[in-house]
């Protein structure tokens, strides 16, 4: 069994959204609470109070409707937290993790997350328990639950974005196949992560797989260049330090607020996306084990401000712990190993290679030719640990020495909901593409720069040269005649 969690959106009336964020902030008075407490105890030399159990005597002694609408049981969620944040962050420590901080920072909105047996979910009406005395809180969800109700274990409310989501964890058992069609565990694939292609996969089969993610990037991208228009528009709003913001000022905020959450939920379906993508192939082909290179010992080296932003971008943490998640679930293991200098080693004769301009690397040693992640996932396979196979014996099996360049390459793209990727509208905040003037024997052109009669949206850059449009069409689609 696995624990897996889904986020669901609420459609919540006024008075009820005021209910929710007062539990939020209710849950963020408590976490200040146990801040000012512990700072009280540290001023008098007294050791702090960080267990749970101890944490849990201590609100009980504030008695009831300290705060507001907030129960017992979602109080206790905030007091686990910080116990768990606070023996983590002192683990590291022992360690000589020196840069690992106690909890010591004010939240004003903190998720509140209620147990089995403590709330009720019918359907899409979801009941979360309140203080004693309190009405009853129920709240719709704008779509079903994808798990049964007898396997949920847990339900949590927080704010994202200026929404309102309830995530539900649910008890998921592993996925069971037939006999001889499940994934063995001696046939393993190496995984490559990158920007530009975050997984690319080469098993021991000759095949390959390649996902790319220039359409995530270029959301990226473009949703730099909106914020940074967007806050120059709106600088002369914005008030003077000490100063109350307008109610214009507040809408301006709760704007940027709901396009920076719709930002990051695009990115984070275009990860999920990806990685199922990887665990399709590797079921498919009956992949059991696949050695991920780490590459996270890149992000402590300076490279600059540019690229230093690419790299805050990635997102290399959640990258591999998606694809652990899904890999969990399908009965695949997950190996991480050291990648340094697999993209610039050849995978044959084991020489230095000089970084290519692009994505072919060439040797000039050997005179072998490919793309060069699909060279370094095929040296990653190559060093997965000993793990357990099929060896009646109980021994250990190994990855031969031999790498086994990919043969037969699959593309796959992730994103393609993203706006101006695949068959979505255009992206809005792309600046509409320049024409030469029109001549008297020229099509009319409207406004959004297309051809009368080529139907929208074509491409993200069209152009129109005479009567005829020569945006490049897509397989699967037809260009109407020109009038």
């Amino acid at each position: 069994m696995v624990h897996r969690t889904c986020r669901v959106g609420l459609r919540v009336t006024r008075g009820q959204r005021e209910r929710c964020f007062g539990l939020l902030r209710s849950a963020g008075d408590v976490w200040a609470c146990v801040l000012e407490v512990n700072h009280w105890r540290w001023r008098h030399q007294a050791p702090p109070v960080v267990s749970y159990q101890a944490l849990c005597r201590e609100l009980s002694t504030a008695g009831p409707g300290t705060f507001g609408d907030l129960d017992t049981t979602g109080a206790r969620s905030v007091l686990r937290r910080y116990s768990d944040a606070w023996f983590t962050a002192a683990k590291r420590r022992k360690a000589g993790d020196l840069s690992a901080r106690f909890p010591r920072k004010r939240r004003g909105l903190l998720p509140v997350r209620y147990y089995h047996g403590t709330f009720t979910l019918d359907g899409r009406r979801l009941r979360l328990p309140t203080a004693k005395g309190a009405a009853p809180l129920w709240l719709r969800l704008d779509r079903a639950v994808p798990y049964p109700v007898e396997q949920v274990r847990s339900v949590a409310l927080l704010a994202e974005g200026g929404r309102l989501w309830v995530e539900v964890t649910a008890e998921v058992p592993v996925t069971v196949y037939p006999a001889d069609a499940g994934p063995d565990p001696a046939r393993v694939a190496g995984v490559d992560l990158g920007v530009i292609h975050p997984y690319a996969v080469a098993g021991a089969d000759g095949h390959g797989l390649l996902v790319s993610a220039r359409a995530v990037r270029a959301e990226h991208r473009m949703h730099l260049s909106d914020t940074r228009h967007r806050r120059r528009a709106t600088a002369a709003r914005a008030p003077k330090p000490g100063q109350r913001g307008s109610r214009r000022w507040r809408k301006t905020c709760r704007r940027a607020r709901l396009v920076e959450g719709r930002h990051r939920r695009r990115v984070r379906q275009a990860q999920h996306e990806a990685a199922k993508t990887v665990i399709g192939w590797a079921v498919q082909r009956r992949v059991g084990t696949l050695t991920v290179g780490d590459p996270r010992g890149v992000l402590n080296l300076p490279a600059g401000r540019r690229h230093h932003l690419r790299l805050r971008q990635w997102q290399i943490g959640r990258a591999i712990a998606v694809l652990r998640d899904k890999a969990e679930l399908a009965g695949i293991t997950v190996h991480l190993v050291d990648e340094r200098g697999t993209s610039s080693t050849c995978p044959t004769c084991r020489k230095k290679i000089t970084k290519p301009a692009g994505r072919t690397m060439t040797c000039r040693h050997c005179n072998l030719t490919g793309h060069r992640d699909l060279f370094a996932a095929a040296t990653i396979a190559t060093r997965t640990p000993n793990h357990p196979g099929g060896n009646p014996t109980g021994g250990g099996t190994s990855t031969p020495a031999a790498v086994v360049l990919p043969q037969v390459l699959t593309h796959r793209r992730a994103g393609r909901h993203l706006p101006g990727a695949g068959l979505s509208r255009r992206d809005p905040r792309r600046p509409p593409p320049r024409h030469h003037a029109a001549t008297p024997g020229d099509a009319t052109v409207n406004t959004m720069g297309a051809a009368t009669g080529v139907s929208w949206p074509a491409e993200a850059r069209p152009t129109t040269v005479g009567s005829r449009s020569t945006a490049p069409v897509r397989r699967g689609t037809t260009t109407p005649p020109t009038r």
